[in-house]
């Protein structure tokens, strides 16, 4: 393992390199095992590097058993002999300032809060840990985002070695390591000692910045979200944009963005609640518009009414009126909806006038003796559904 060239020198972007074998594996992908490489595959928790390989495109790296395979892009008639590898330095080096900077930011909880690290995922565009904490306070955010920058600022060397197990007790690790054998270390001196397998930069300094984007409840950690280096610059052009996006259809200055939407919100729940009761008054006022109609079948066609309001109509008669039976129906885009109440002196159970129509819209409904509700399709018109029912 510390033979291999992205062992021997994080940095290297190209190398070359001998084809030991070619294969395909049991998902028909067509791989490339070489005498030494430069490419990082998947594990502990940093995706795989790409590249090339004499121009054919590397799409995936992994170590099965003993040996590094390298998924290639099609078939291998380019490949023979001695190959030219090249790093997507791009990818590799994003990867590397995400890893170093989970390495300085678990290092810092475990510094001023005594919160381990559990779990640890590098995504595409954001990086997670989980940390064995119950809750985590601004304050406590705030802190350790500090200490992560002020380590990043002194450009603090970061360093490997292997050891052996019987070595491993002349470091103060952060935690106890899984693996035995040759074990690896990345040292970040006077602040983390830790035992792992992937890729990270010469010194913290080229981390560039760290800044944390949020946190959620996990499975009683709390994982934090956050990102390092370019993506650092990336999250803040995406915000900055959004931010002028909203101040421009508010008419504000950004710095009064939030204030101003503050205001529209707060008038908005007013309007909301003022219209709601208009609403309820209008429904009210229609409810008793029925009801003065003094028939016992009351029966009314609406248009973009909700299967709330209309139930909240025929309720309303069938508690003034219980020798009333309340059929209403509306039409709401290319959908039908109906609603049948009767009120407690009417012995026909409304289920039966359900049976009949629904099939006529080819609708479902549902409900019991003293109302039901349904829907269906667009079959007749409002005025032919409420004809239908009537005659149930």
């Amino acid at each position: 393992m510390k033979e291999l060239l992205y062992y021997q020198d994080v940095m290297l972007r190209e190398f070359d390199a001998s084809i030991v074998r070619t294969g395909i594996d049991e998902a028909n992908r067509y791989y490339v095992v070489l005498s030494n490489t430069a490419f990082y595959p998947t594990g502990g928790g940093q995706p795989h590097d790409t590249g090339t390989l004499n121009n054919v495109p590397v799409i995936d790296v992994e170590k099965i058993d003993d040996e590094i395979r390298h998924y290639m892009q099609g078939k291998l008639t380019a490949l023979d002999g001695v190959v030219h590898g090249k790093l997507d330095w791009t990818r590799r080096f994003d990867h590397m300032q995400q890893h170093a900077g989970q390495h300085i930011l678990t290092a810092a909880f475990v510094e001023l809060f005594s919160a381990q690290t559990v779990a640890f995922h590098l995504g595409s565009e954001h990086v997670t840990i989980d940390i064995a904490i119950d809750a985590v306070t601004e304050q406590q955010l705030a802190e350790a985002e500090a200490r992560a920058n002020a380590i990043i600022l002194e450009n603090r060397p970061i360093e490997t070695v292997w050891v052996t197990e019987k070595e491993l007790t002349t470091y103060q690790l952060r935690k106890e390591v899984a693996v035995l054998g040759d074990i690896r270390l990345v040292i970040i001196p006077d602040f983390d000692y830790n035992g792992c397998g992937g890729t990270h930069p010469t010194s913290t300094g080229q981390v560039s910045a760290l800044k944390i984007l949020g946190t959620e409840k996990m499975k009683g950690n709390v994982r934090i979200s956050f990102v390092c280096g370019q993506r650092v610059l990336h999250e803040l052009a995406m915000r900055k944009k959004v931010l002028a996006d909203v101040a421009r259809q508010l008419s504000v200055p950004e710095i009064e963005a939030a204030t101003a939407l503050t205001k529209i919100l707060t008038a908005q729940k007013h309007t909301e609640k003022a219209l709601a009761t208009a609403k309820e008054s209008l429904l009210q006022y229609e409810a008793q518009a029925l009801i003065e109609q003094n028939t016992t079948v009351v029966a009314a066609a609406f248009h973009q009414r909700t299967m709330q309001e209309l139930q909240k109509i025929a309720r309303t008669i069938v508690t003034q009126q219980a020798d009333s039976t309340v059929l209403l129906v509306s039409q709401n885009d290319s959908k039908l909806q109906f609603v049948a109440a009767k009120g407690k002196n009417v012995t026909q159970s409304m289920k039966v006038i359900a049976e009949k129509i629904l099939p006529l819209i080819n609708g479902k409904g549902g409900g019991n003796d003293q109302m039901i509700q349904g829907g269906g399709d667009y079959t007749m018109t409002k005025e032919q559904l409420l004809e239908a029912m009537q005659n149930a």
